[in-house]
């Protein structure tokens, strides 16, 4: 299939045989659900003079020269619209997404197909050989080595998998952001880290609320705070809700005071609430990182109603491999796993099935203190308490073995737990 490289600079002759100018650029549309753009004009220059001819008028592309239907003098200019694609000025040598391969690569070249009389871009060439048929040594090109069949291997890239970005110029295309919410949010980390700041917030402005709390989760506060540079401060407590309160603190605590704490007021009371507290206590100790959400039952119920109370909380959880019982002054007596709740008969008594002696950290205890304690006893998460046993949070083994494995390793350790 030919490539809009073998395109560029090609003569463009009229009916008369009268050569008015030579490709310098191609334009391309998304029509309807068709997920590869349809190419709808091309443009003829010739000095300093443009004419934006519709394809409609071109009787052979792919040809050493384009050839037209018309005469010069015949010929309505093309008028491009607000959601045209300028696939030369805008997408070639620009940085993408493949979000098949999960990465950012950079446009060499485009790979055009005839479907009928029409002509669409297919696929995105990210390979070496693109790049040397682009710099006009296609002969080089061919005796490459071939890496492995049409994919992200051999750097053809399907425009489906792709996700444009902003560049220097002003994209006509925007981005959807569709396909980036589908990835998982570690995914999408990694994706932004290799993008400038500007491209990064782009892109997070283009993510639901849901999914860029749980992106951000993913990498380090500085970092967050880069990206949210400059975004609107009802969309920042947006996301800050949406965060888990350790996270959302983290965050906060990175933040200029003022900006800090006009967030915190913007948000609503309860979540507002529960950051305020995390904040409160030194970072690196249990009261600094643990999280306020996990899940609680008094100890006079039956495992069926449990099982309710675990439905109706679940949600808000950070993490529900452990249920945490408490007594009416909210001091924790027991625990129980949630393998040993499901197992029980229905009619069992918590009382009954709970352990007692709960392994502990107190609200100053260190971080080094936390993952020494979660690693002797093999925990996903340990609860944190005051003097009288009252629960205040749990920290999660990741953040409590945070000084022992390099974040970065962390992030990629597998979170069983959620």
């Amino acid at each position: 299939m030919p490539y809009a490289s073998q395109l560029m600079s090609r003569p463009i002759a009229d009916l008369d045989g009268e050569v008015i100018g030579s490709l310098s650029e191609i334009f391309a549309q998304q029509i309807g659900d068709i997920s590869h753009p349809k190419i709808v004009a091309i443009e003829a220059k010739k000095g300093s003079r443009s004419l934006y001819i519709s394809i409609h008028d071109v009787v052979a592309l792919i040809a050493p020269a384009i050839a037209l239907n018309k005469r010069k003098k015949d010929i309505r200019p093309y008028k491009p619209g607000e959601n045209d694609l300028y696939l030369i000025r805008d997408v070639l040598d620009k940085q993408i997404i493949d979000t098949n391969g999960v990465r950012v690569v950079r446009v060499n070249d485009l790979e055009i197909t005839r479907v009928e009389n029409d002509f669409f871009i297919a696929n995105v060439d990210t390979s070496s050989s693109g790049l040397l048929r682009r710099l006009g040594l296609s002969a080089i090109s061919k005796r490459l080595p071939s890496k492995g069949k049409r994919g992200t291997e051999s750097g053809i890239i399907s425009w489906e998998d792709v996700e444009l970005l902003s560049g220097d110029q002003p994209m006509r295309l925007k981005v959807p952001g569709e396909k980036l919410a589908e990835l998982h949010p570690a995914d999408l980390a990694e994706i932004l880290s290799d993008l400038s700041r500007q491209e990064g917030r782009d892109i997070i402005e283009s993510l639901d609320i849901e999914t860029l709390a749980d992106t951000l989760e993913e990498v380090e506060p500085d970092f967050q705070v880069s990206l949210l540079e400059g975004m609107d401060d009802e969309r920042v407590a947006d996301v800050l809700e949406e965060m888990e309160p350790d996270e959302a603190a983290d965050l906060l605590a990175e933040l200029p005071e003022d900006r800090s704490q006009e967030l915190l007021e913007l948000m609503e009371d309860e979540e507002a609430e529960d950051v305020r507290k995390l904040l409160s206590y030194p970072v690196d100790t249990a009261g600094g990182l643990m999280t306020t959400e996990y899940i609680t039952i008094p100890p006079d119920i039956t495992a069926e109603q449990a099982m309710a109370i675990l439905r109706e909380q679940g949600e808000d959880a950070e993490v529900y491999y452990y249920i945490y019982v408490l007594d009416s002054g909210e001091h924790l007596i027991g625990v129980l796993s949630l393998r040993e709740l499901v197992i029980a008969q229905p009619q069992t008594k918590i009382s009954d099935i709970m352990v007692k002696r709960v392994v502990t950290v107190h609200l100053e205890d260190s971080q080094d203190e936390c993952a020494q304690s979660v690693a002797k006893y093999d925990l996903v998460a340990i609860p944190v308490v005051d003097d009288d046993k009252v629960l205040h949070g749990i920290v999660t083994a990741d953040d409590a073995i945070d000084k022992i494995i390099p974040t970065a390793w962390k992030k990629r350790l597998p979170r069983l737990y959620h």
